[in-house]
């Protein structure tokens, strides 16, 4: 009853090709979007925004990123804190040496350094798969760090590899308050995410598809394996940068090459893998999980402890932290390997039955 696709009828090529073709999705994302361009910030504190709210876009624009290359195109990558770093790095050059550089353009320039990137160390994937991939795309990690910390015209000639940035504005408006920020952040994840939604369910998006379920196969049938593999890694890319840009840019607003170290590319990959491979929706589920997770756990942790008589400190809660994270990890692999956007999934598909049994 709420969910059912009675009485829509599609009298169009255009309505029956709609991003969201049921006008329930429509309504709820809509609702969604006005909620949180306009109820939420009226709400929401200034902690709240630095410390959860922009880090969750900003990762989840990133996480978005990975799940076009691995859950659309199947390519395992461990590079991912690799191709943030050089958007970030190189958005922060293209604003320092250029005069007079608006933000976007030089967000979406990092964006394009990064893809660059991206495709020269996806240049292996025409050749290996698999776990070897992943190590090949390790080493854009390591290669990234060394770059970073020893060429420092990277690093406008820091001795210590960090870089800060101040006076951000867009269109004469200043991005100094929490609200503004979270205003800037919103408004690039919902559209470049609008965009991937696009992307994947068109032609390029079904070829990533085809070559992640068999490559052998899609090449049978006319897919060119190199371009769309090259191509996935160059989207994938792209995107991570951009979220690498902002994570310097508007979150952290000075940082060094250690903040985009290999634990990033794991916890993006992991977020990838609780939420759902290959759904747009699976990125934002994982990164809310892997935001939220931590702040719940540190805060419900030791009255826990203390309740059954124990008092533990700062690094016991921390180490627990991560013992309950990889056991959820765990859990999601062998319960649910198709993550929290399949229980999303299973529960629409109820609620199009609902209450009757047929």
């Amino acid at each position: 009853m709420l969910y059912r696709e009675n009485g829509q009828f599609k009298t169009t090529y255009r309505s029956d090709q709609q991003i969201f073709p049921i006008r329930q999705d429509r309504v709820l994302v809509l609702l969604f979007l006005l909620v949180a361009f306009v109820v939420v910030p009226m709400l929401a504190s200034d902690y709240i925004f630095r410390a959860i709210l922009i880090p969750f876009l900003i990762i989840s624009l990133a996480a978005l990123g990975v799940n076009i290359l691995v859950g659309y195109c199947g390519q395992i990558s461990l590079g991912s804190g690799a191709f943030m770093a050089v958007g970030a790095y190189g958005a922060y050059n293209f604003f320092v040496r250029v005069p007079n550089m608006p933000l976007i353009p030089a967000l979406i320039l990092g964006g394009l350094c990064a893809m660059l990137f991206g495709i020269l160390f996806g240049l292996p994937s025409l050749r290996v798969k698999g776990l070897y991939l992943a190590v090949a795309t390790l080493a854009a990690q390591f290669f990234s760090d060394w770059m970073f910390l020893r060429i420092k015209w990277f690093t406008n000639d820091s001795p210590s590899g960090s870089v800060s940035v101040s006076q951000l504005q867009v269109l004469g408006f200043p991005i100094e308050s929490a609200q503004s920020k979270y205003w800037l952040c919103l408004s690039l994840l919902a559209v470049i995410a609008l965009l991937a939604k696009n992307l994947v369910r068109g032609a390029i998006g079904r070829e990533w598809m085809a070559i992640r379920d068999m490559d052998v196969a899609a090449a049978v049938i006319g897919i060119r394996p190199m371009y769309a593999k090259l191509s996935a890694f160059a989207v994938s890319s792209f995107i991570i940068g951009v979220a690498g840009a902002l994570w310097g840019f508007i979150y952290l607003g000075a940082w060094e090459p250690a903040a985009f170290s290999v634990d990033f590319s794991f916890r993006l990959l992991f977020m990838v893998i609780i939420g759902g491979m290959g759904s747009i929706l699976g990125g934002f589920l994982g990164a809310a999980f892997i935001t939220i997770l931590p702040i719940v756990l540190n805060q419900a942790l030791p009255p826990l402890f203390r309740l059954v008589g124990f008092d533990i400190g700062t690094a016991g809660v921390s180490h627990t932290e991560l013992m309950i994270f990889g056991g959820l990890i765990v859990w999601f692999l062998i319960v649910e390997p198709h993550g929290l956007a399949k229980l999303w999934s299973v529960a629409k598909q109820k609620l199009r039955l609902w209450p009757f049994p047929h």
